[in-house]
C-alpha cells in the first residue's frame, strides 16, 4: 500500500532521533525509519568511553527535557558535566530511553530504496512497503562510511576489516590482531581485545599516540579560558567557532572548509584508555604499511620504519582502525537517479544553509554534512544545532503545504 508523508527519516541515531523530537513536537506528518543507535550498540568497543563531554553528549528535543543529565539522575548513574567520562554503555542507554520517550513511533525498518517520484521521493522498505514523501533526510550516521586505506582493500574479509566490525570481538579471542590507527577506534578497541584474550599489536605510521587529558576540575585562570574556551568539541577558540557556529563556518569558502574538516581535531584517543595500553600493548611507531599480502592464512605487512628501513610484521587478522569518511556512493540505497543529481566534494554532498543537497528535498545530517558546516557535525554535540534548525525548516515547509497537525504530548 503506498502511504504519502511529509518527511522521511532515514537513520535513528543521535541525529536521526533529536530531527524526529522536532517534528513531532511540530506536529510535521513524518515517519522515521532504523534501529535505534545500532552503530553505538552493535559496532564500537563495548569498554569503551565517548571523547565528549558529558554536557557535549545530548540528544536535542525541542524544549531541551530529556538531557543526558537527567537521564544518568533517573537511572542513579554518576554523572558530570565534564569530570564524569561517559560510558558507551550509559549512552546507548540513554539514546534508547530518549526514543522510548520522545519518538515512540520509529519504525524499526531498514530502507531498502530512495529514488525521486511525481510527489518528490518514493521510499522503499525491506518489508516491501513503498512510501512516498514530499521530503528526504539522511541521517544515517557513520554505518555506510568506514574508511579502509587502499593498501589493505585488497586482502580477503577473513583476514582484514574495519573496526567497525568488531563491537563482539569473540571470532578474534586466541588469534594475533593488529590494529591500524592510533585514535580513539584504534585503542579503545585495542584495549578491549587485550582483555578478551587478543594477542594485539597496535601499528601507526605516527610517531606518537595523543591520549586526551582528563578535566581536573580546578578553576581556570581568565587568561586559559580566553585563549582555550570550553566548547563541545574541544577546549580551542577554533574549536569553540567550529562548534558554536556551523553557520558561520558554513561561509567560508569550500577549500577552507574541506581543509578545516580534514585536519582539525586530528587522531587522538582518550585520557581513559591510556593506561590500558601504553606498557601494556606493543606498540610500532613511525610504521607506514607498503604492501599487505595473504601468505598461508596470514597477512604479511610490509612496513618502512622512520629511517627508511623496509621490515616485515606477520598477524593473523588486520583491522583497519581508520576512522570514516563521507562518501555518498556508499550509500547504495540512494538510486542513481538521485546520486547524479547531488554537487559533491571530496564525495561529500554540498548542502544549503538548511541542510539542503542540489536535489530539492533532500537533506542530510552528521558526518555527509561535516563539509559544508565544519567538524563539529562529526561529534553528538553538532546534534542540537542540526536538529533546530533543519527541525523548523522542515516545519515551515510542511506548514505551507498544509502537512502540519496537533502536536503529539510526550508520553510519560
Amino acid at each position: 500500500m503506498n502511504k504519502t508523508v511529509d518527511v522521511v527519516i532515514v537513520g535513528a541515531g543521535p541525529y536521526g532521533l533529536s530531527l524526529a523530537a522536532h517534528l513531532r513536537h511540530a506536529g510535521v506528518n513524518f515517519r522515521v525509519f532504523g534501529k535505534p543507535m545500532s552503530t553505538w550498540r552493535e559496532q564500537m568497543p563495548a569498554g569503551m568511553f565517548l571523547k565528549s563531554d558529558g554536557f557535549a553528549s545530548n540528544l536535542s528535543d525541542p524544549e531541551g527535557a530529556f538531557p543526558l543529565k537527567k537521564f544518568c539522575e533517573k537511572q542513579g548513574i554518576k554523572y558530570d558535566d565534564m569530570l564524569v567520562p561517559v560510558r558507551l554503555d550509559t549512552f546507548c542507554a540513554y539514546g534508547l530511553a530518549f526514543q522510548q520517550k520522545m519518538v515512540p513511533e520509529l519504525e524499526q525498518k531498514w530502507v531498502t530504496g530512495v529514488d525521486v517520484a511525481p510527489e518528490g521521493f518514493k521510499v522503499e522498505l525491506e518489508d516491501g512497503e513503498v512510501v512516498t514523501t514530499r521530503k528526504v533526510v539522511m541521517a544515517v550516521g557513520i554505518t555506510h562510511f568506514n574508511y579502509v586505506p587502499p593498501v589493505l582493500e585488497k586482502l580477503p574479509p577473513e583476514l582484514a576489516s574495519h573496526s567497525s566490525r568488531f563491537g563482539d570481538i569473540s571470532s578474534l579471542r586466541g588469534k594475533s590482531v593488529t590494529v591500524i590507527g592510533r585514535g580513539a577506534s584504534a585503542c579503545d578497541l585495542a584495549a578491549e581485545l587485550a582483555g578478551g584474550g587478543v594477542d594485539v599489536t597496535i601499528l601507526t605510521r605516527s610517531p606518537v599516540i595523543h591520549f586526551g587529558s582528563p578535566h581536573t576540575g580546578k578553576k581556570r585562570s581568565l587568561w586559559q579560558r580566553l585563549r582555550h574556551p570550553t566548547s563541545g568539541i574541544g577546549a580551542s577558540l577554533r574549536s569553540k567557532i567550529y562548534a558554536d557556529a556551523p553557520w558561520f563556518v558554513h561561509m567560508f569558502p569550500q577549500r577552507l572548509r574541506s581543509r578545516i574538516v580534514r585536519r582539525h581535531l586530528g587522531p587522538a584517543a582518550p585520557w581513559t584508555v591510556k593506561e590500558r595500553i601504553v606498557g601494556k600493548i606493543p606498540i610500532l611507531l613511525n610504521s607506514q604499511v607498503l604492501a599487505a599480502e595473504a601468505q598461508d592464512g596470514k597477512v604479511r605487512l610490509t612496513l618502512r620504519d622512520e629511517t627508511g628501513q623496509e621490515k616485515f610484521h606477520v598477524t593473523d587478522h588486520v583491522i583497519a582502525a581508520t576512522g570514516y569518511r563521507a562518501n555518498i556512493g556508499r550509500l547504495k540505497f540512494l538510486s542513481e537517479n538521485v546520486r547524479s543529481q547531488l554537487r559533491m566534494v571530496d564525495s561529500a554532498p554540498i548542502l544549503s544553509q538548511r541542510f539542503e543537497s542540489s536535489l530539492p528535498g533532500l537533506y542530510f545530517m552528521g558526518l555527509a554534512s561535516a563539509a559544508s558546516f565544519g567538524p563539529v557535525m562529526r561529534f553528538a554535540f553538532g546534534v542540537d544545532y542540526t536538529a533546530t534548525l533543519l527541525g523548523r525548516h522542515l516545519a515551515g515547509s510542511a506548514k505551507r503545504a498544509g502537512a502540519v497537525a496537533r502536536p503529539s504530548p510526550v508520553p510519560g
